[in-house]
């Protein structure tokens, strides 16, 4: 697999004239959307100004805010739509199967719903997910799959109004492990302790109702960064060895957003918090800037590098 730094080096040298391309496009884009958006928000503005003044209605005047936000976001998804199907096969496609040409990309599709749900990362069961850019295939002999994931709850007022809110948004990837399990351990953000302190922080992890039995690792590095829960105490601490507790510290690390993992399945779901589509182009910042440029070239890399962070590939134990 290549490293980063080949990776980079593929994108500037490799992609470059297809980026300078995308760049003159992307700044006509950009001249378009400003100028559509600006006509529109004065259009917007002059019927909810006359809304306000005919019909002095809060909740009317807030529907028409929502309803401005909305409508605006359908307009900007509109505007932008082939220029990012452009972007992502120009440019992301050639990314991944540089890293494998056996790899697989489907820019419209993500991982199975069902994959989520097993993970038993989150408590809650969504009622709706979308996402996009999915990969899948094999690095060093070892099934990957992995893409931006987007699960939501329904929730309903005493006046019938439904609203959503986020369960989880960000990368989501499922992996072949080394070894075989027959229970469940999650290993989650130590948010808790990191919040609350020691005392009621451990008091929080052990009463957490929607989980299995608190696991106590012996890492103190760990135990400031991760919680973990689990339905067979010596078969958590089996997987977890100090290797991969450190690996995993490192892996969060490189990640600098919250890292969620579990062991179920027979395979290492990872979930990466980043609350934003990543794959998508950049329309207001320069395709040539070095960190705009990063953001993909390191994400992709680092979903498709757990392979080889976490050594998966490497028969540690013995499957069953």
């Amino acid at each position: 697999m290549k490293g980063l730094s080949e990776l980079t080096d593929f994108y500037y040298k490799t992609l470059f004239p297809t980026l300078e391309k995308l760049e003159e496009d992307r700044k006509h884009l950009r001249y378009r959307i400003l100028l559509i958006g600006g006509f529109y928000t004065l259009i917007s503005a002059t019927i909810i100004f006359y809304i306000f003044q005919h019909h002095i209605d809060l909740e009317g005047l807030a529907f028409s805010g929502i309803a401005y936000v909305g409508v605006g976001g359908f307009i900007y998804k509109f505007l932008i739509k082939d220029y990012t199907a452009e972007f992502k096969e120009k440019i992301i496609r050639p990314l991944i199967t540089t890293i494998d040409e056996k790899l697989s990309y489907l820019p419209n599709s993500h991982i199975p719903s069902q994959h989520f749900t097993r993970s038993k990362l989150f408590t809650s069961t969504p009622d709706r997910v979308n996402g996009n850019d999915y990969v899948t295939g094999k690095i060093d002999n070892i099934n990957i799959q992995f893409s931006d994931f987007h699960a939501e709850k329904r929730h309903k007022d005493s006046k019938g109004r439904t609203s959503w809110s986020t369960i989880f948004q960000g990368l989501f990837i499922v992996s072949e492990f080394n070894k075989n399990f027959k229970g469940s351990t999650v290993v989650l953000p130590d948010t808790a302790q990191s919040t609350f302190g020691d005392l009621v922080g451990n008091w929080l992890q052990s009463n957490n109702f929607g989980r299995d039995e608190l696991v106590k690792m012996d890492s103190v590095a760990f135990e400031k960064e991760f919680v973990v829960y689990s339905n067979d105490q010596i078969e958590a601490r089996y997987i977890l060895t100090h290797t991969l507790m450190q690996k995993l510290l490192n892996y969060k690390k490189r990640s600098k957003h919250p890292v969620y993992v579990s062991f179920t399945s027979k395979n290492i779901h990872i979930a990466i918090e980043y609350n934003k589509d990543l794959f998508e182009p950049s329309i207001f910042h320069s395709l040539l800037k070095y960190k705009i440029a990063m953001e993909y070239v390191s994400t992709l890399h680092l979903a498709i590098g757990i392979v080889e962070e976490l050594k998966l590939n490497q028969k540690l134990w013995s499957k069953l």
